[in-house]
């Protein structure tokens, strides 16, 4: 989906495809098939905006493969559907029956980590619409906390900087210009905006930003305009950014809070889960173990990294963190000039949610999709974005 900023510049709104993951080319192209193209009808449009999962296999076969990369473009737009952006992050393996620490695999200290988001820069060259020159990778921030020293750390931040020299040479080669953004999360090197200042200041190159997931942003109780700033002063660009909810319990301390909290502690991805104390942020890696004893101190509000679907939150006594993805949305795209025209609804968790929320089939799930589409699309189009055919 397009919009006209009040600028003049086109902004673009996709949702991620990690929520259909496949391995393989092949079952990309039956995510295309049998999930993309029936979101894309239900909202009437003839062209919808996809923020494509490439597994590695997949990015490899379309890498080593021309044809199949062409093959990959022709059923795009046979089934009215264009690609600006891919979701780097998940390596391989994101539809396992348990993912957790694995997503955080390999990490940028690890050569397979810049081969794949090469890759996926190359393929995204080839498949930006025609009328487009612009597209943009998210990735993991650098490694999970517990892994890295300053042996990994200077391996990352030399990855980075071969990675942003690839990517000039991408752009003097094809005339597309692909960008990468770290994508801040709770428990990781960088976790929130202003851990992202300092690595990307030292790689100093345009091509490498920071991409804002509003989940993130939220479960960090990070406040949207405070980290724009912050960003802005140091000169870091926001590559794209991910509309995305978390899960909110204001009265954690309270049996039937907890009682709730608990239906969504499930065992294929991890939810970091924070709270704000007078001595700063406190966390857990996961929701079952903050639902542990005394793990966490429950005197203020929790939130959780769990995706929650933008447009329906969760029963009472719970709620959803779309107040700050609002927040952050008048700011990204409200102002004079957005400051960036990526944006990727990214709900992966529908089949997380607890059974009875869950959809039990694939018009269920398409019926969702397309909903969070036309939430976003109202929130872009009240701040004054014209939305195009």
């Amino acid at each position: 989906m397009r919009f006209r900023h009040p600028d003049g510049t086109t902004v673009h709104l996709a949702y991620c495809t990690n929520v259909h993951p496949a391995e393989t080319l092949d079952g990309v192209l039956t995510q295309l098939r049998d999930h993309c193209e029936p979101v894309r009808r239900r909202l009437g449009r003839d062209r919808l905006g996809i923020g494509l999962w490439l597994a590695r296999d997949a990015a490899r076969t379309l890498v080593t493969d021309p044809s199949a990369l062409r093959g990959l473009r022709t059923e795009l737009d046979r089934r009215g559907l264009e690609v600006v952006t891919l979701n780097g992050f998940p390596y391989e393996g994101f539809g396992a029956e348990e993912v957790k620490y694995r997503v955080y695999r390999p990490d940028w200290a690890d050569p397979e980590r810049l081969v794949h988001t090469t890759d996926l820069a190359r393929v995204l060259a080839q498949l930006l619409p025609d009328d487009v020159t612009e597209g943009s990778v998210s990735t993991l921030p650098l490694a999970w906390r517990t892994v890295y020293d300053d042996e990994r750390a200077q391996a990352a931040r030399t990855a980075l900087t071969t990675l942003a020299e690839r990517l000039d040479a991408l752009h003097e080669l094809t005339g597309r210009s692909i960008r990468v953004g770290l994508e801040p999360e709770p428990g990781c090197t960088v976790e929130t905006t202003a851990d992202a200042v300092a690595p990307l200041t030292a790689i100093g190159h345009d091509r490498i930003g920071i991409c804002v997931d509003t989940c993130h942003l939220a479960t960090s109780f990070e406040d949207p305009d405070t980290a724009l700033d912050t960003l802005a002063r140091a000169g870091v660009r926001v590559v794209k950014s991910q509309l995305s909810a978390a899960l909110h319990a204001e009265h954690p301390h309270l049996p039937e809070v907890r009682n709730a909290l608990a239906a969504f502690d499930e065992p294929r991805f991890l939810h970091q889960t924070r709270t704000r104390t007078a001595a700063g942020l406190r966390g857990t890696d996961d929701l079952g173990e903050a639902l542990t004893g005394e793990a966490l101190p429950d005197a203020a509000p929790w939130r959780a990294h769990f995706h929650v679907p933008l447009h329906a939150a969760p029963a009472a006594p719970l709620t959803s963190t779309l107040p700050v993805l609002r927040a952050a949305l008048t700011r990204l795209v409200g102002g004079p000039h957005p400051l960036t025209h990526h944006l990727e609804v990214e709900t992966y968790t529908w089949q997380a949610l607890p059974p009875e929320l869950r959809p039990r089939a694939r018009a269920q799930l398409a019926d969702g999709i397309a909903a969070e589409l036309t939430l976003a699309r109202d929130l872009l189009t009240d701040l004054g974005l014209k939305e195009l055919p």
